[in-house]
């Protein structure tokens, strides 16, 4: 057995040397569903974009003002924590079926 660790044995994977490059990958199409977000309830605490794992929400002068789209995967995690409860999911196919 070798005298290093275990996990110094792991070889590396999953590398990401260009930075920024998950802004080049579009990753919304993978969503079932969507955030939407009622803004007139709105307190714009920002704990939704603390805690999205993909920094959907955009942000202009402190307050909230929409969500990316392109990038949400549509996780769940913003509706979870909003204190509010401004934000539900809805599902793609019932959005798609309403906008038309």
């Amino acid at each position: 057995m070798p005298d290093s660790p275990i996990w110094k044995q792991i070889p590396t994977g999953g590398l990401e040397i260009l930075p920024g490059s998950t802004s080049r990958n579009l990753t919304g199409a993978w969503r079932t569903e969507r955030p939407v977000v009622d803004f007139a309830k709105c307190t714009h605490c920002m704990i939704c974009w603390v805690d999205c794992p993909d920094a959907c929400f955009e942000v202009s002068e402190e307050e909230l003002t929409g969500v990316d789209l392109d990038h949400c995967k549509g996780c769940g995690i913003c509706a979870g924590v909003c204190p509010a409860k401004c934000i539900v999911m809805v599902s793609e196919n019932e959005f798609s079926e309403a906008a038309q």
